[in-house]
């Protein structure tokens, strides 16, 4: 469930209106979700993982990623079902500062605006869908919430560990993308290289790359300049590895092709491999246990909530 800084999220990778529109795909206590929405969302779904619905052609399959988006949904409400139920309220100051700050992310007002007619939103409409999912992302993080480990399970675990510890040769990056549809033809492929050729430019004429990111790249790091922080080898894909370890600190690739589409990588500093200290070596294992406790709370959590509402999937029907 994607439940990270909101939208951002409608940077725009979840651009449906949650009003009913049509037939059900579900309900949950009631209130329904459409098949409209979970069709919007399920294409920008595809989309976020680089893939098309023309690629998909096993139906177990196409079935399979079809209803984990319909989950995604259908937690989405009930988690904000869950907030009123609480009475979470987030403020208007709080909403607008969260608007405003989507609105500079996607390049400004007029951007923005054509964004939001394309998602099926009025800024209203958007300001209040806005407020649902930062209620929503609110009591996920209050009923997620872990002590962490305690320190002899650390201890254990380093120590089963230790001789695999090594801190991995690693680079720091930015990276700007421009998204380009699997089985796109030339000429869009084209387009989106020219694109991200313009940004090229503007760089290389003294524009802080951070700055081009955020008003021009399509990945959701762009509010965050582009910046992917540091990253091992085997972690992104091949073609954009390749070309983020050649390069050395400072240097701006060439537009480089993955799947995904056009990419432009920013390296800001590069580490070599070398052996953790112990001390660095516990405080990996401490964030490790930490983030694997995370998730089992959050899918139990989850569990629990679907348990004490009334769910009804039309769709997988």
């Amino acid at each position: 469930m994607k439940l990270k800084t909101l939208l951002i999220l409608i940077s725009m990778w979840v651009p449906v209106a949650f009003a009913s529109n049509g037939p059900a795909a579900a309900r949950v206590n009631g209130e329904e979700i459409s098949e409209f929405r979970l069709e919007r969302y399920f294409a920008e779904y595809l989309e976020d993982q680089g893939r098309a619905l023309g690629s998909i052609r096993n139906p177990k399959a196409y079935k399979q990623l079809r209803q984990k988006a319909l989950d995604a949904l259908i937690d989405r409400e009930v988690l904000w079902q869950e907030a009123l139920k609480r009475g979470v309220v987030i403020s208007d100051a709080t909403v607008q500062r969260q608007v405003e700050q989507t609105r500079q992310a996607i390049g400004g007002a007029e951007k923005f605006a054509r964004r939001l007619e394309d998602a099926g939103f009025d800024e209203a409409g958007f300001a209040e869908y806005t407020r649902r999912e930062l209620a929503a992302q609110q009591v996920f993080a209050e009923l997620t919430q872990v002590s962490g480990p305690d320190e002899k399970q650390v201890r254990a675990f380093y120590e089963e560990h230790r001789a695999e510890m090594t801190r991995p040769e690693e680079v720091q990056a930015r990276h700007i993308l421009i998204k380009v549809p699997q089985g796109a033809d030339t000429t869009t492929v084209e387009a989106a290289r020219l694109r991200l050729v313009e940004m090229q430019v503007k760089i290389s004429q003294g524009a802080d790359f951070a700055d081009v990111a955020r008003t021009g790249s399509e990945d959701a790091s762009a509010s965050q300049g582009g910046n992917l922080g540091y990253f091992p080898r085997g972690r992104m894909l091949p073609e954009f590895e390749a070309a983020a370890f050649t390069l050395a600190p400072g240097g701006v690739s060439e537009p480089v092709r993955t799947p995904l589409g056009w990419h432009l990588i920013s390296v800001q500093n590069h580490l070599e491999a070398a052996d953790v200290s112990e001390q660095q070596g516990l405080d990996w294992v401490r964030a490790y246990l930490v983030r694997q406790q995370q998730a089992r709370v959050r899918l139990e959590v989850l569990a629990q909530l679907r348990s004490r509402h009334r769910i009804e999937r039309i769709d997988d029907d």
